[in-house]
């Protein structure tokens, strides 16, 4: 099985591909990861001509250290094929992924796989581009678990809970927003997704909260898919970015702690101990499970 790279997705940028004002805007973020999107934020009659605009952005701009990702159309359109293969061949290595739409399947993964298998072979290209994939149909959740395990390929699940509320049927005021539901309304979608991708060893990532004028409520939208082992959240406008990465981080407190942890824990093994106290309580390997997970964030955030 191939090795997938690990990438920061505290925060994914949604970037309208069709306005080389915003994507030039989004060059010069300290994001983590930013799509170009070809699909909901492009009017029908500027998807082609947005292709060729997305194609220069990641040929001339300068993303820094964020991941490049486009989100093509999905594949029950006349433009996904053409989304990858002319995003592919335009901009080469300069991509470092594609992000599927509205996948009702595991046939979608595998079929997304194969067009970008042959294109890698037709370009020559030394680099292995990434696949993610939206879950946004109440088809797609009922089949999350098949999904997840489709291709090597697939670094993440993403829960787009705007087309999934049409899909279901739940009406809501604002995506994310105080529906007065008692409780978190996508509690079940986002615990059964995220269980889906750690099974299978990718990133489990939440999708849009529409008012950006609401930080508080955003920054609990955070906080909420974070608990349940999410990794990052989407940012439909630049104010969100510094919320999500925030949030989405551990503590300079909690990384330090982490690390004493590991040290105790690394000590006592060195004697023959099966565990260790740290701070009047006993640490176990089932312990350094979550330490080192917390460890290794920070290792990839650079704390």
């Amino acid at each position: 099985m191939t090795t997938r790279p690990k990438r920061l997705r505290r925060c994914q940028l949604s970037v309208p591909g069709s306005s080389e004002k915003m994507m030039t805007k989004a060059a010069g973020l300290d994001v983590d990861y930013i799509f170009l999107d070809l699909e909901d934020a492009v009017a029908p009659d500027q998807k082609r001509p947005a292709r060729k605009k997305i194609i220069d952005a990641l040929n001339n701009l300068d993303f820094g250290r964020s991941t490049r990702c486009v989100r093509i159309n999905d594949l029950t359109t006349e433009y996904a094929a053409e989304d990858i293969i002319e995003i592919m061949e335009g901009a080469g290595e300069n991509l470092d992924l594609i992000m599927l739409t509205k996948a009702l399947g595991p046939d979608d993964i595998t079929f997304c796989d194969k067009l970008m298998t042959q294109m890698e072979k037709k370009l020559k290209l030394k680099k292995r581009i990434g696949l993610e994939t939206l879950i946004e149909e109440v088809e797609a959740m009922q089949k999350v678990d098949e999904i997840a395990c489709a291709s090597d390929r697939l670094e993440a699940l993403i829960f787009g809970m705007g087309d999934y509320s049409a899909s279901q049927g739940v009406s809501t005021k604002d995506i994310g927003g105080d529906t007065g539901y008692p409780g978190d309304i996508w509690h079940y979608q986002r615990q059964k997704m995220t269980i889906a991708a750690r099974v299978n060893r990718i990133d489990a990532v939440d999708g849009p909260f529409a008012d950006f004028s609401n930080p508080e409520f955003f920054r609990e939208e955070c906080r909420r898919s974070m608990i349940l082992g999410m990794v990052g959240k989407w940012a439909i406008h630049p104010s969100q970015v510094e919320i999500a990465q925030e949030v989405f981080s551990p503590t300079a407190e909690d990384v330090d702690r982490a690390r004493r942890m590991r040290e105790a824990f690394d000590a006592a093994i060195a004697r023959g101990e099966g565990a260790a106290q740290f701070e009047g309580r006993m640490i176990d390997i089932a312990s350094m499970r979550i330490v080192d997970r917390v460890v290794d964030r920070a290792d990839m955030i650079g704390m």
